[in-house]
């Protein structure tokens, strides 16, 4: 084999090894150590936003498609108790998700809403949406009914729409829907029923969310998977069809956005090492 051909053979190869070592994601960029735990992600305003996890400081982050930090915001009027996920309207207001509830035990969950206006400040002032699961009597409740997690959400029209984190011992697979109103105030959330996702616990609890800006797909993550939902009508989102897909590559993976109606971007959280990383993902 000459050098020329030796050399062709070489990059495919590591092409090939980077390709299956992310499995189906494409990597972009590494976070710096500060946002060792990025738990929300949402694009808007032609704008990459992120967030972090329990422990945490009460900022967003705005960074680049390479993971770099641009600016930071500290959110007044919020404290991260554990802050999930990030929601965007159509109008570029911010939905911070601190309904993180690993025990199924906290009552007071909330959602801060951040005008677009704020977001552009050093400290933004933002209004709080609280709200409780009606279906949830005990705090927390028994093995078999730890549905009460809570790390994706998503806006709609008015609404925010949830799902929540399966934790049940045996697993049962499925993810509860909700909505609450887009604006502050204190509600009892609206249950719109149970979706059934898969029954593998360590890759089908729901970690994020997100919609298409047409309205007509939904992702949700869970661990080393995406459900992409279709083919239904608000509210029941439970009647939507499930398309699973393997990532091939298993991580702490706990955000996604749509970046066009074609590509979605997911991040991880650093676990043993791993992650830490903005991912790109290009869809059928």
């Amino acid at each position: 084999m000459n050098k020329f051909a030796l050399l062709l053979v070489l990059v495919f190869v590591q092409g090939c090894a980077q390709k299956t070592k992310y499995g189906l994601l494409n990597p972009m960029g590494t976070f710096p150590s500060k946002l060792k735990e990025v738990s929300g992600l949402e694009i808007g305003n032609d704008n990459i936003w992120v967030i972090q996890d329990s422990g945490n400081k009460d900022e967003v982050y705005k960074v680049n498609s390479s993971g770099k930090i641009i600016n930071s915001v500290k959110i007044g009027h919020a404290k991260n108790e554990d802050w999930e996920d990030l929601a965007m309207d159509n109008v570029g207001n911010l939905y911070i998700g601190d309904f993180g509830n690993n025990n199924n035990t906290r009552k007071n969950l909330t959602i801060y809403k951040v005008q677009k206006s704020e977001l552009g400040k050093k400290e933004a002032h933002s209004k709080k949406i609280t709200f409780n699961y009606p279906e949830q009597k005990e705090f927390p409740p028994k093995k078999d009914s730890l549905l009460f997690d809570t790390e994706g959400f998503f806006h709609w029209k008015d609404s925010l729409y949830i799902f929540t984190k399966n934790r049940t011992r045996p697993y049962t697979g499925e993810t509860l829907i909700y909505r609450v109103p887009d604006t502050e105030g204190d509600y009892v959330a609206e249950f719109l029923g149970p979706l059934f996702l898969c029954d593998r616990q360590d890759n089908c609890s729901v970690t994020g969310a997100d919609i298409s800006a047409d309205g007509k797909t939904i992702a949700l993550l869970g661990y080393g998977t995406i459900f992409l939902l279709t083919e239904f009508e608000f509210p029941n989102l439970d009647q939507a069809k499930v398309q699973v897909i393997d990532l091939q590559y298993l991580s702490q993976i706990e955000s996604i956005s749509f970046k066009d109606a074609n590509t979605l971007l997911l991040a991880d959280e650093e676990y043993k090492d791993v992650g830490r990383k903005l991912y790109s993902y290009k869809m059928d």
